[in-house]
């Protein structure tokens, strides 16, 4: 049986978008980091995937400050991005690991 997961925390609908938008920008990141993915055609539809995103976190944070959300709450902010994978999917992001010698990829 899978464990359910905690409850997202209570977020402005500004922050879910935010967290929306940063992490489907993370998981764009993770598909062109060089050091993981597999070819260029994937590596370009990603790039060029995120133009859009970058431009939804844009107007997401332009919506926050308007609105006069001036600051970001850590705590709150981190545990939405814990419960929806945030850890993981970040973590793609970062080089990969060396690979023990053997045939070439």
């Amino acid at each position: 049986m899978v464990p359910e997961l905690p409850p997202l925390p209570a977020l402005t609908r500004s922050e879910g978008e935010l967290i929306d938008s940063y992490l489907e920008i993370v998981d764009l990141l993770g598909r062109i980091n060089p050091s993981r993915t597999a070819d260029t055609y994937s590596a370009l539809r990603a790039a060029q995937a995120l133009v859009g995103r970058a431009a939804e976190l844009r107007d997401a944070l332009a919506t926050m400050h308007l609105r006069g959300e001036s600051a970001f709450h850590h705590a709150t902010l981190g545990r939405a991005l814990r419960v929806l994978d945030g850890e993981r999917r970040s973590s793609l992001v970062v080089v990969a690991p060396e690979r023990a010698p053997g045939p070439p990829d």
